[in-house]
């Protein structure tokens, strides 16, 4: 079977000529033989500042790719830093897979080694390669090593919660806290606790799309690079080999994947990823298949913010190979990986070497983790919480809401001394899904009110249409569906509705006479605060995005177009 490329490269013709001759700055002419060519989706940049190392990696598996027999060529594709853009990095995210994809479709590449770290990048890349299913790989950037701060060692992101509350509460000066700024980020590489970025890296790993056993390795770790290298060498084959992830993705591994969410202790946030790269390949896959097949898997890893530790500690435990042979009974054993082979085979030689950071089965920190999915009067389309990030108290818990029409009406307000606010209230924070904000943005872990810290208080029951930061931590019922924008009924929420959380019951519902609440409006506060974008990829995103139930991708990016271009360009 002749190579992709060889349709632009091969023959004598004028369209051939131009597409080599422009190539031939350094690349010898049997480049152009018919060998595969690779491109590296690289997700570089200064201002994506967990991903800036990527450049280097580039080169080892540029490496890799020539000693197998390819040819490398960089590619740089749009990059997200979640620290860095606002409003939400997560508005770009189906961007940032649409240009992948629309990119590695019109070049004259092969296959493609996919280089990603930071939350929206591996996502929005894995969503590129499932549409336009060419032989993909992805190498994983990993985690930073941990920093230490007055002799304690920080979780970036999670730490920043804990120590900015207690700046507010009083406990900390505030030339404290901005001492351990520097602290915080002693090397490159993303998060370090098992926040999006980490679980993001890891899931890839168990969907079959890596390199066996190198999810999670420190980005400052070399072999790293010797992973990187062996990557591009497996690209080449894997073009020869026609290895698609149509082929790899399947139920099975996106289900393998939510076994693994669960034992990890993951990130929220995989929720609306795992759905909408699922929905890119037509393969079944709902919010309900969290509930149903992760919720009574056993958390062992323990890692910020549901733990102790962090993610070099994960890998001199053992790693993630460690964590999957112990559930490997509960993992599809067909479901295969970049390799050709099933994931399971891979866990053989697996051992945990830290039983305090990776918990035997028998001994787990929680029964049944994963992530609970919520329905009732609030939520009748779905809702989502981390258990294991939750405080047991509250799961069951019914108080008064004190509802937020924005984010910049709960800033405006949450420090009120005035705010009618104790420790059973439930904070509603509402405007914030994906039309609404627009982007559905990490501001469901809601600070608590500045008087509440005073007392002590530093948990509450916290509900809203958008998202949570992966290292966050909390009572937090988040993804709300429908949201406030589309009509969702926290839309009606009023203050000193008594809202009734049972997560046992999977239940998130509101007391109100059915006769008041069809006679409700929706707040006109809330409404002139949603987002209403007159052009650009915003008006874009906001009148054609999904809800998070099913992904939050756009709905015309739903489904794959495969690889071929059957039009000339000259």
């Amino acid at each position: 079977m002749g190579t992709r490329s060889a349709e632009w490269y091969g023959g004598a013709g004028r369209n051939s000529y131009i597409h080599r001759a422009w190539m031939r700055r350094g690349l010898p002419a049997h480049a152009f033989d018919g060998r595969p060519h690779i491109a590296i989706a690289n997700t570089a940049s200064d201002l994506t500042p967990c991903n800036a190392h990527l450049d280097e990696v580039a080169e080892h598996v540029k490496r890799g790719v020539w000693e197998a027999g390819g040819v490398p060529l960089n590619l740089p594709v749009v990059s997200l830093g979640e620290t860095q853009v606002r409003p939400t990095a997560m508005l770009w995210r189906n961007m940032a897979a649409m240009a992948a994809e629309e990119l590695l479709r019109a070049n004259p590449v092969d296959g493609v080694v996919l280089l990603g770290g930071c939350d929206k990048t591996i996502p929005a890349l894995l969503m590129a390669a499932a549409s336009v299913d060419l032989p993909a790989i992805v190498v994983p950037g990993g985690p930073m090593l941990t920093g230490h701060f007055r002799g304690v060692p920080l979780g970036c992101g999670t730490d920043v919660w804990k120590l900015s509350e207690e700046v507010r509460a009083g406990t900390l000066t505030e030339a404290e806290f901005m001492r351990s700024e520097s602290s915080m980020i002693r090397s490159r590489g993303h998060c370090n606790t098992m926040g999006t970025a980490s679980t993001m890296g890891l899931l890839a790993e168990v969907l079959g799309m890596t390199l066996p056993g190198v999810a999670g390795t420190p980005a400052a770790d070399s072999r790293l690079l010797e992973a990187a290298h062996a990557s591009g060498s497996l690209a080449v084959e894997m073009v020869a080999e026609d290895r698609r992830p149509s082929t790899v993705l399947t139920r099975g591994s996106f289900l393998n994947a939510v076994v693994a969410l669960a034992a990890l202790g993951g990130s929220t946030n995989a929720v609306v990823h795992l759905l909408a790269i699922a929905g890119r390949l037509g393969v079944e896959l709902t919010q309900d298949d969290f509930d149903r097949t992760g919720s009574g898997v056993p958390l062992l890893v323990d890692l910020l913010p549901a733990g102790r530790f962090l993610m070099d500690d994960l890998h001199r435990a053992g790693g993630l190979h460690a964590v999957l042979r112990e559930v490997r009974d509960l993992l599809d054993p067909e479901a295969i990986t970049v390799t050709g082979r099933p994931l399971v085979d891979w866990l053989g030689a697996a051992r945990i070497h830290d039983p305090e950071v990776i918990r035997p089965r028998e001994t787990p920190l929680l029964e049944n983790a994963g992530i609970a999915v919520l329905y009732g009067d609030l939520a009748p389309g779905g809702a989502v919480i981390k258990p294991a990030a939750a405080s047991p108290h509250l799961l069951r818990h019914r108080g008064p809401a004190v509802v937020f029409d924005s984010v910049e009406d709960f800033h405006a307000r949450i420090d009120d001394p005035d705010l009618d606010v104790t420790p059973d209230s439930v904070l509603v924070l509402r405007g914030c899904g994906p039309r609404g904000y627009p982007g559905m943005p990490e501001v469901a872990n809601m600070p608590l009110p500045a008087k509440l810290l005073a007392q002590g208080v530093r948990d509450m029951v916290r509900v809203c249409d958008g998202r949570m930061s992966g290292t966050a931590y909390g009572t937090v019922v988040l993804h709300v569906a429908p949201e406030a924008a589309a009509g969702g009924p926290l839309g009606l929420v009023r203050d000193g509705d008594m809202i009734v959380l049972d997560v046992d019951a999977r239940r998130l519902d509101v007391e109100v006479p059915a006769e008041e609440w069809a006679a409700r409006e929706p707040s006109p506060a809330m409404t002139r605060a949603f987002a209403a974008p007159s052009r650009g990829w915003e008006r874009l995103y906001v009148e054609t995005v999904g809800q998070a139930n099913t992904g939050a991708d756009l709905g015309f990016l739903t489904g794959s177009s495969g690889h071929p271009v059957p039009r000339d360009s000259h």
